[in-house]
This record gives C-alpha cells, structure tokens and sequence, in this order.
C-alpha cells in the first residue's frame, strides 16, 4: 500500500505503479539513475574528431548523454586498461599505492627492455618493444582465457560444463592472474619486480600465467564431453 502524502497525489502514483510494472513485463530493469537511451559520453579527442568529419554529431545533438565518470578525462595519460589495472592491484582503498607499485612497475618493464635493447645486435632491435603499455596489452592479451569450467547439475549430479566465457570476465581474469602470480612471490623480491618479470614473459607467451591458461584450456577439452549440457 502506497502510503497518501501531500507532495504526490493519487493520479501520480497510479502512473508511476503503472510505468513500472510494464518494465517489469518487458524485463528492463533499471541499475543506474539514467534510463538506457541515454548513450555513453565521448571523451576521447581522437574519437570526437572522427565523430566531426562523419558528421554523426548532428544526430548526437538531441540524443541524451550521460555524465562522464570522474575516471574519465580526454588526457593522452589517460589509458582504461592501465586504470583497470590499478584498480585491480589496489587493496583496501589505496589507489596512490597502487599506481605507485604500478608506475614501479613500468619502470623495471624499461629497464629490462632496455638491457636486452642493448645488449642485442643491431639487426634484432627493431622488434624490441620498449614501450610498458604496449607490453601490459600484449601480455593481457595473451593471458586472456576463451573457455571456462562451469558446475551445472543435469539429474541430481553436477557437471563441469566447459562454457564460453564473457569478454570482460576473461579479461578481469587475465589481469587477476598476473597479479596473483607476483603476489605470490613470498618475501623474497618485490612485487613490482616480480610483477614486471610475469608481464614481459606473458608478452613473450610464456610464465605462469600463460600456463595457467593452457591447463583451463586442457581441462575444458578434457570435459567437452558435457559440453551438450549447457542447452538441456
């Protein structure tokens, strides 16, 4: 029972039950303030310009946009994996940490870049990438899983069901797992030196990570034969 109050009357309240029962019919279920027409916000330079010379910007102009989040900005420093990154290395709240251990990071990423720059023949340094974002992507990228074991019961007894994993949970997974390789490194070294030592040999196809991505690979295959359980 809605209860009678002087700033909505009947009529408004019968609206508003009546709206939101029919999203409910068609399923929409609303999780953020804005509704889903409103459209993601552009803030990259590079992405407006190109937005401007296809003159789509006209049909943007009475279209709804959200806010941007204050993580967004149109800076050249600004990069989403690296940001992800960082949010996932921090614990507790601390994001100076975390961007420290990761500026720490890239700088020991340089500095074994460099070294082997240096020490390689002139003919083999033009496929040296010194670059520790571009070696951060690679090594995300190769890292990143397809398939996932998933326990679903068919008649009393659960299954592991090799399932397609979902493109963000797969590269949540990726990053997790270099990070929980470096954690694991005991009190022996530090972790931005063992987490540069796991990206540059990620990047290079080859470590734990990528290990461990073989086996969940090795395990799927080793149960496709319930792979027809994910549609009964």
């Amino acid at each position: 029972m809605w209860r009678r109050s002087r700033f909505y009357d009947d009529e408004f309240v019968h609206r508003l039950c009546e709206i939101l029962w029919r999203n409910l019919e068609n399923g929409v279920q609303f999780y953020s303030v804005f509704p889903p027409t409103y459209i993601k916000p552009i803030y990259k330079k590079d992405e407006q310009e190109i937005i401007f010379n296809e003159t789509v910007d006209k049909k943007l102009t009475h279209i709804p946009i959200k806010p941007a989040y204050t993580s967004e900005t149109c800076s050249e420093f600004h990069d989403n994996l690296v940001r992800k990154f960082t949010n996932y290395i921090m614990r507790q709240g601390k994001k100076q940490l975390a961007r420290r251990l990761l500026d720490e990071t890239f700088e020991n990423i340089k500095i074994i870049k460099l070294d082997e720059y240096y020490n390689s023949p002139p003919e083999h340094r033009e496929n040296i990438i010194l670059d520790p974002k571009i070696i951060l992507y690679q090594a995300v990228e190769n890292c990143t899983p397809i398939l996932e074991l998933r326990k679903i019961y068919r008649g009393g007894i659960s299954y592991q069901v090799p399932v397609p994993m979902n493109e963000n949970r797969a590269r949540f997974l990726s990053m997790n797992w270099l990070i929980k390789c470096a954690q694991d490194k005991g009190n022996a070294e530090k972790f931005p030196n063992v987490l540069a030592k796991e990206i540059i040999d990620a990047a290079n196809n080859k470590g734990r990570v990528i290990k461990k991505k073989h086996d969940l690979h090795k395990q799927c295959e080793a149960n496709r034969a319930y792979a027809h359980y994910r549609w009964l």
